[in-house]
């Protein structure tokens, strides 16, 4: 890194709860030259509840300017200055403005850091009671009903658990095509205000889910769905759907849920694994 460029500092802002602030974002805040911030009103609300001024040039840097202000903050960083980037919440670039300024700044040799804190994703993930050793984001899905039906489709075989961000006008018909898409039994959690007053975790098949958020909800939203189960020969005598059946209880799936499974791998009816499992007569 040359020694005479500055600084790149993405800093996750409370996704909620002010009080969640890193402990380094006043520090960061008060000192630096530069200010981006998605919302300059935002802002100005979180440094008047964390008690900091502002001594640094604070300039908008959002989804509609992002592309026209890159360059002007990779000039200042160029000429030595450090540059502090804050989005409305959570960490910068994670479905928010940053990724353009991340992208110029490594390009041009610029020292790039974090002040790592509050994130909408791995609170949701931690609260979901799903897996969470292997997971993946996926953001928004699109807008348009066909465009998002391909986009599920394309995840019906992911074996990680995956987490989307939502509005919540669009929370019902999102997670009705994940039913559709993904299966109506598949299990899912949705996260709703998460570290706000009204936080709300919802869990269960995403076609309950579907049907809970039909009466409407509102904050923000966070979707975690279970990953698919790693697809594998399973024979249909009873030895080896019961077998199947306690493997998968054993990483953690619920008895019905691993009972739905095993009967869609299996090419068989639910009852007749049901009833092997429970030791009732087929």
């Amino acid at each position: 890194m040359d020694p005479e460029t500055g600084v790149l500092v993405l800093a996750a802002t409370p996704i909620g709860r002010v009080a969640d602030a890193p402990p380094r974002l006043a520090e960061e805040l008060a000192t630096a030259d530069v200010v981006a911030a998605e919302d300059t009103r935002r802002l100005k609300r979180l440094t008047t509840d964390l008690g900091v001024s502002v001594t640094g040039r604070v300039v908008s840097y959002f989804e509609g300017n992002e592309s026209a202000r890159t360059p002007v903050l990779l000039e200042a960083l160029l000429n030595g200055e450090r540059v502090l980037l804050v989005t409305d919440a959570g960490m910068p670039s994670v479905s928010d403005p940053g990724y353009r300024l991340v992208a110029a700044a490594v390009e041009n040799d610029v020292l790039v850091t974090a002040v790592p804190g509050p994130s909408a994703v791995l609170t949701a993930l931690a609260v979901s009671g799903l897996p969470v050793d292997r997971f993946c984001f996926e953001g928004f899905l699109p807008r348009k009903a066909g465009e998002r039906s391909r986009r599920l489709a394309s995840l019906a075989k992911e074996e990680r658990t995956m987490v989307f961000f939502e509005a919540p006008h669009r929370t019902e018909a999102a997670l009705a095509a994940m039913a559709e898409a993904l299966g109506a039994d598949r299990p899912g959690a949705v996260c709703r205000e998460l570290t706000k007053t009204h936080e709300e975790v919802r869990r269960g098949p995403l076609a309950e889910l579907a049907a809970w958020a039909a009466e409407g909800i509102r904050g923000e939203v966070t979707i975690v769905v279970a990953g698919a189960v790693p697809s594998a020969d399973i024979g249909s005598d009873p030895d080896s759907l019961r077998a199947a059946v306690a493997e998968l209880e054993g990483e953690g799936v619920s008895r019905k849920e691993a009972i739905v499974e095993v009967a869609r791998l299996a090419g068989v009816p639910k009852r007749e694994v049901y009833n092997l499992v429970h030791g009732a007569p087929s």
